[in-house]
């Protein structure tokens, strides 16, 4: 099911890029970018003023390598890396589930 392209020298598996700090769970909004997706998730945050919860969305632009190849609407999961470019601090590991 994976296409297995080893030329890519960004991808967490074959290529020179280790992973290291934060991992994040989300879904992907946008693939339109070369090797590149934007991954969103929710977070939960109190209001101490007011005692309530109000929800907030985070996003990330993380590296697609073609051996993963993941989709708009799938659930990734991405870990943090070495600065690949000037907003690309992140790279797609898994697909959790295809098209949520």
């Amino acid at each position: 099911k994976e296409n297995l392209n080893k030329n890519d020298k960004k991808c967490p598996f074959y290529g020179n890029v280790s992973i290291r700090g934060n991992t994040i769970t989300g879904i992907v909004v946008s693939d339109k970018m070369t090797r590149t997706v934007k991954v969103q998730w929710d977070r939960t945050i109190l209001d101490k003023k007011y005692n309530r919860y109000y929800k907030k969305t985070s996003s990330v632009l993380a590296h697609n390598s073609d051996s993963i190849n993941a989709k708009v609407g799938d659930e990734v999961l991405i870990a943090e890396t070495r600065p690949m470019s000037k907003r690309k601090h992140f790279t797609v590991v898994k697909v959790l589930v295809e098209g949520v």
